[in-house]
């Protein structure tokens, strides 16, 4: 992320029993444009806001209706402690960044973009890593249409990739999409170049 975000009009959730530190915090996040909503009750996983803080202190498993690092949403732990328990808890429920108790105002803003920022990156990389996992499971599939074009032009293994490969790009089409084309019979197979 290159630039820092505007957070007015963001839904934020902070979990966590009012007190001090919620007073403070809902007043520093009203002045960064955030709607704020305080509850102590578990997050409800079909209306998500845009921004999670949690109290890290005091959470527990079901307060946050997902597990792993994949969270949804950006999250920002409001931790007080150093028990390894519970730097433990946060890293498992995806937190992205920390802001110490006790709370100072300056503190809040950075931790926002920083979490912003880290949860764009995780995702992107989620993506990524799908996109990749789908193209090594189609790769049987590139095999499979390169030995057809072996098999049907008399060529070697070299010459018949780079058909495929050239076919894929004029096509402009991922190479498995083109291979999967080609193994099933919808796709003729393509000329040599």
């Amino acid at each position: 992320m290159k630039e820092t975000p505007n957070f007015t009009g963001w839904r934020v959730t902070v979990l966590h029993r009012s007190d001090a530190t919620t007073e403070r915090l809902t007043r520093q996040l009203k002045l960064l444009g955030f709607h704020v909503t305080i509850q102590w009750i578990p997050l409800d996983a079909d209306e998500l806001p845009d921004v999670i803080l949690v109290d890290a202190d005091q959470g527990w498993s079901d307060l946050l209706p997902w597990s792993g690092a994949s969270a949804p949403r950006p999250v920002v732990a409001l931790l007080g402690s150093e028990a390894p328990g519970r730097i433990a808890w946060l890293m498992e429920h995806g937190s992205c960044t920390i802001i110490s108790k006790p709370i100072t105002a300056s503190a809040i803003y950075p931790a926002l973009v920083m979490a912003v920022s880290i949860h764009k990156e995780r995702e992107a990389v989620r993506n990524r890593l799908l996109h990749l996992e789908e193209r090594i499971r189609l790769r049987p599939l590139v095999h499979a249409a390169v030995q057809k074009i072996m098999a049907v032009r008399q060529i070697d293994e070299e010459h018949a990739y780079s058909i495929l490969r050239n076919c894929a790009m004029q096509k402009r089409l991922p190479m498995e999409q083109v291979a999967a084309s080609i193994v099933g019979g919808a796709e003729p197979l393509p000329e040599a170049g």
